[in-house]
């Protein structure tokens, strides 16, 4: 009898395997049929980063660098997501809710890891964390985060999923199509170098040892994500982190003409400096990939302040919070109603600019992205059409 029984317990669970396989696969392929039906620019799209691109990674984090409360996402369709502004973020308008002749042209937003599917990876996982830095310690003082380190780590877990479901070959082809946007360090300044009462790095290195640092290691991380598989590659460069209104109120402004805390933004300026030798570096090492220093639209803040533009004189409030803050963690106290006019903020919370401002800086920075996705769909559905291939086979 037993052996019978053993039979039997075989053949439910060789059904039950081919069941759920059928179940993935019928998944895997309505997802690349709904990318064949739209006009996107890439396949997928992979995001690493912080708290300006989060989009619910620290939702269930122990930390106070989490917003999965209101007023956040007010203007958000989804409501309080955990983005950390009132509406879509900077790569939120890359990958949708825009024309696909103008950004990537995907019909949602891309999925934070911490609720992505491995039939998500198809398409493209955000791995961003608040607080989270290049370098390890980063954040700490606020709680748990996801470094740098420990995104690609998960972006490996991702890549292996992808592996399991098409194939190593296949897998490895399209992830050379897919977009991948890093966009790190601000916390290495604004949660450890200018936090002395956290983190000993100030007094160890000079600002000129400390960029030098944080730029090689970020070059390792990059070449790290190169090895994942990752072609096409953007690195944002920092922005005027001394205007954001903490550390205006933190460090003063000592009379600046920007009114902004110029050390911070000297800091920034000289780690792009070092960011950019650094990318120029790895492409001329890593010449069958794409590395982009996405440059345009970090002098932002600045170019708000000087009213540069009709579109950036509407941004009349440069230096105060949208929402009532809290002051001891700069973000929003919880269920307060927000400013009624949030199209004229610059910032949302003492730290994170408003949709409005995201707005006009992701349509600057795409201009920097834009040569990573010039064969528009015709590569990106060739991609699609070969995992579609793989799939079927297995």
């Amino acid at each position: 009898m037993l052996p019978l029984v053993s039979v039997l317990l075989e053949m439910v669970s060789r059904r039950v395997w081919v069941a759920a396989a059928a179940a993935t696969a019928l998944m895997v392929m309505a997802r690349l049929s709904s990318f064949a039906d739209g006009e996107k620019a890439v396949p997928c799209y992979y995001i690493f980063g912080d708290s300006l691109a989060d989009s619910g990674n620290n939702n269930m984090l122990q930390t106070v660098a989490k917003v999965d409360y209101s007023p956040y996402g007010v203007d958000f369709p989804r409501g309080p997501t955990g983005r950390f502004t009132n509406g879509r973020n900077i790569v939120d308008f890359f990958a949708f809710f825009a024309s696909p002749a103008e950004y990537l042209g995907f019909e949602c937003p891309i999925p934070p890891f911490a609720t992505a599917t491995d039939v998500d990876t198809l398409t493209g996982v955000n791995y961003a964390s608040g607080s989270a830095g290049i370098l390890q310690q980063t954040g700490a003082q606020l709680g748990q985060r996801i470094p740098l380190d420990v995104q690609l780590d998960n972006h490996g877990v991702s890549v292996s999923a992808l592996a399991k479901i098409t194939g190593a070959a296949a897998a490895s082809r399209h992830l050379g199509q897919c977009l991948y946007t890093l966009g790190a360090g601000n916390n290495d300044f604004l949660n450890n170098y200018f936090r002395p009462e956290f983190y000993p790095t100030s007094r160890t290195y000079t600002v000129k040892r400390f960029t030098a640092l944080l730029a090689n290691r970020y070059a390792q991380q990059l070449q790290r994500l190169y090895g994942l598989g990752a072609r096409k590659i953007g690195v944002f460069a920092l922005g005027q982190i001394g205007c954001v209104p903490f550390a205006i109120r933190r460090y003063g402004n000592n009379g600046s003409a920007s009114g902004c805390a110029e050390a911070l933004n000297d800091a920034a300026a000289l780690f792009n400096v070092r960011l950019k030798s650094a990318i120029n570096r790895l492409q001329a090492k890593l010449t069958d990939a794409q590395f982009v220093y996405i440059g345009s639209g970090s002098d932002m803040l600045m170019m708000v302040r000087q009213k540069n533009s009709t579109t950036l004189k509407a941004l009349e409030v440069v230096d105060c919070a949208c929402c009532t803050v809290e002051v001891s963690s700069g973000q929003c106290v919880p269920d307060k109603a927000p400013c009624p006019d949030r199209s004229s903020y610059v910032f949302w919370d003492w730290f994170h600019p408003t949709e409005a401002l995201n707005s006009v800086t992701a349509a600057a920075a795409f201009e920097a992205v834009r040569p990573l996705v010039a064969h528009s769909s015709s590569v990106g559905e060739s991609s699609m059409l070969r995992l579609a291939a793989a799939v079927q086979a297995m």
